[in-house]
């Protein structure tokens, strides 16, 4: 089974930080999503083998695009509650919980399509690729 079909929820869910963020902020690039992804891969690739994360020497904007995806990755690992914009409400209940592993599996997979659609496209080539998929 492909990794889109296996893990396409969370792959949508990792995308709609992304593309959240792109929103936000449109001087976002490719290059940015690529390098936020990298350290987050690096990030948790270290914490399966007990070893601190490398420093990527992220922009402000690229930290602030990691620290989206990870606030997304750690929900689905089942570690955090998703924050609301209403406060006065419950938050929904979580997914089942995925492992490390399968968040690295999603996000490589995402690097690999950032990577894609830049050579194709340009500058924000995956930006704007998925955006239209992204409500």
């Amino acid at each position: 089974m492909r990794v889109e079909e296996e893990y396409m929820d969370v792959l949508q869910n990792i995308e709609f930080a992304i593309v959240g963020t792109y929103r936000k902020r449109r001087d976002l690039s490719d290059y940015d999503v690529m390098r936020a992804l990298e350290a987050l891969i690096d990030a948790y690739s270290g914490e399966k083998i007990g070893r601190p994360p490398r420093s990527f020497g992220l922009s402000d904007l690229e930290r602030e695009l990691a620290d989206q995806m990870r606030q997304m990755c750690e929900w689905r690992l089942g570690r955090t509650e998703l924050q609301i914009a209403e406060p006065s409400k419950l938050p929904p209940p979580g997914p089942k919980p995925v492992t490390v592993d399968e968040i690295i599996i999603c996000l490589k997979r995402i690097l690999n399509s950032a990577k894609r659609w830049n050579k194709e496209q340009g500058r924000q080539g995956y930006l704007d690729y998925v955006s239209q998929f992204i409500v």
